[in-house]
This record gives structure tokens, sequence and C-alpha cells, in this order.
């Protein structure tokens, strides 16, 4: 069975490989763009509110981190670069496990923004992603915001 895919979607994902240096691929069955975990990049993704404030903390200390925003499950994806050979640790794991922050591990795929997902604003783009992923922040930078944001008490009203 021959699938034919939507010449912007591959368009997309062509950008995404050339332009951004992006391992990106097209599932067939599900026609997203998938970024490969793994060897250069690393992902954490977190509610949209918490990953506001480690957007705003990174800012301020001059990190710029690509953010996909996924707007019905309030959810927003930092793609930075890969991850420690050593891992999280499980005290660490259980605290983001806390804060409803999951890191993608090595092996998994990335959903990336496709035209029709912009369009309809499924995903889409907070912070593009840089030109390279050298530019990527690490991912410990992103984790090390997360838990110190996250476990900052809002004083009751």
């Amino acid at each position: 069975m021959t699938i034919s895919l939507d010449p912007t979607l591959e368009v997309r994902c062509v950008q995404y490989r050339r332009e951004f240096h992006m391992p990106a691929s097209i599932d067939p069955t599900s026609r997203r763009i998938l970024l490969h975990i793994g060897t250069h990049y690393g992902a954490i993704t977190m509610p949209s509110d918490l990953g506001e404030q480690v957007r705003a903390h990174l800012s301020r200390a001059g990190i710029l981190a690509p953010v996909v925003d996924h707007p019905r499950a309030k959810r927003w994806t930092f793609i930075t670069g890969p991850a420690a050979p050593e891992g999280l640790g499980a005290a660490v794991s259980a605290e983001l496990f806390r804060l409803y922050a999951t890191v993608a591990c090595t092996g998994c795929q990335v959903v990336l923004p496709s035209p029709e997902d912009e369009r309809t604003g499924y995903r889409t783009w907070i912070e593009p992603p840089p030109d390279s992923a050298a530019a990527l922040p690490p991912l410990e930078a992103v984790i090390e915001a997360t838990r110190a944001l996250g476990t900052r008490k809002t004083p009751a009203r």
C-alpha cells in the first residue's frame, strides 16, 4: 500500500532537516513529523504554566530554547541538547514526576509542528528552533530550572 504524503508536510520535514539540522522524519501512519531523541537532541515536557516560568527564567539567563506548545493538553515541550550518558537519578525523576514533567528518553520520538498543526492550533512553536543543535540549551539546565521553579509555592490569596 502506497501512502501519499502531503507536499507541505514533506516540505516542512525537509526544512527541519536542512535549515535546523534536526533528524526529523514523517510517520506515514499518523502523518506527523517526528524528531528522534538521542545523540544530538533531548526533550522535556511539562505543564504550560510551569513552562512559561521556565522559559522566562532561561531567557533571563540568556538561554533560548525551542518550545513546542500543545494548547489542548496545556503542555509545553522544550527541545534541548541530549541527555547526559548517566541519565537521571531516581530522586530527580521522582521530583519531575511530581511536577508532571517528563524527560524523553533516548530512542523516543517527539512530534514537531506541521503546517496543519499550526493552521489548526493543535501544535505550534512558542520559540522556533535555532539553526544549529549546538545552540540548544543543555537538558540539565532546563531540568534544573524546572525543579527550582516547580518547587516554589505560590502565596495563598
